[in-house]
């Protein structure tokens, strides 16, 4: 089953301690309202490869963060569906996978492993008076009569999962869900300024059924009829979204512009375009290589003017590329460029 209860702490570093062979979790000792929580950040496989996968972003810009600032400290389940909260790697467009790296949690040096990367946001965290940091994952405790193991509070208490948490092998797959998936968020209000850490393990897929997260068949892996429509490799950014126009001047459609990266023809039939609410709108038409198309969206306020996920599935449903915006970006008429 999913993992539960799922959901977000906020709150504020306290402490922290590098994950180690012994116990290989980062682990961050923090705060809310007066509670004590850990947050236990895994830093090393129990499956080959043992490196994860490890993104940052340091000027991070995503709709899901217009909200985060207005709930409360504390932990706050989180329903695993579209169009909240909830953060999913594949479906929510928080980032391109392409720029993830594997990375060891020991490697002699300074600044070169996976303890020192999230030592770094950490330690900026805890001597930032303002700094905020956003963990989801999936809760544990409050364990009552139970000291925290690693740094002795009382009340055993804390989230852990702060990963992929979908597309799993083994018997891991028992994790499997969608919009289930962890990250750390630190808000830096006096600068204005969000970073956002995402960490997934080199054994997931990036191919997930949309209602259980479970794997499924990669086409990459397929052998694929060679016709002059058929992309080369539509999930190795084939077709990308260019830009949108999500708020006109006068009344037309709202538009989506496509870019055929590929050095063949494809055929859009049977396409669609996903917001961030998962509802989809048709497209068809061949895009020839090299080539633009600028696609007119007949659908009243698809695109939200207040910030959105924009997501292409090719006629399978297997996600294509996908893009996200933030209110600051809208100005009437103007493409939103990617």
């Amino acid at each position: 089953m999913p993992i539960h209860p799922y959901g977000m702490l906020k709150c504020k570093a306290h402490d922290r301690r590098l994950g180690t062979n012994e116990n290989p979790h980062y682990q961050v000792h923090a705060i809310a309202n007066n509670e004590h929580f850990r947050i236990a950040i895994n830093v090393k496989s129990q499956l080959s490869p043992s490196e994860l996968l490890y993104c940052t972003i340091e000027h991070f810009q995503h709709v899901t963060t217009a909200e985060l600032s207005a709930m409360p400290f504390g932990f706050s389940p989180l329903a695993s569906k579209p169009d909240g909260q909830a953060l999913d790697y594949i479906r929510s467009n928080l980032f391109d996978r392409r720029n993830m790296i594997p990375l060891a949690f020991n490697i002699p040096g300074r600044d070169n492993d996976l303890n020192e990367k999230l030592d770094f946001y950490i330690r900026r965290a805890m001597e930032t008076d303002d700094a905020v940091i956003y963990a989801f994952g999936e809760r544990w405790g409050p364990e009552h009569g139970k000291s925290d193991k690693i740094f002795g509070f009382e009340i055993g208490n804390g989230i852990h999962d702060i990963h992929m948490n979908q597309g799993n092998s083994g018997t891991f797959t028992k994790d499997d869900g969608v919009y289930q998936d962890g990250a750390l968020l630190i808000h830096f209000p006096s600068e204005d300024n969000w970073i956002a850490v995402f960490l997934a393990f080199q054994s997931q897929s990036w191919h997930t059924d949309d209602n259980s997260g479970h794997v499924i068949t990669d086409p990459a892996e397929e052998p694929v009829p060679n016709t002059d429509t058929t992309p080369v490799q539509v999930e190795g950014g084939s077709i990308r979204i260019a830009g949108v126009v999500a708020l006109t001047e006068d009344g037309s459609y709202e538009t989506v512009t496509l870019l055929n990266a590929s050095n063949r023809a494809v055929d859009l039939t049977g396409w669609v375009i996903a917001n961030k609410a998962k509802q989809k709108y048709k497209i068809h038409g061949i895009i020839e290589p090299g080539q633009f198309m600028s696609i007119p969206v007949a659908e009243p306020a698809f695109f939200r003017d207040k910030g959105d996920i924009i997501t292409l599935l090719e006629r399978s449903g297997l996600k294509v590329a996908g893009v996200s915006y933030t209110k600051n970006q809208v100005k009437p008429g103007w493409t939103i460029l990617f």
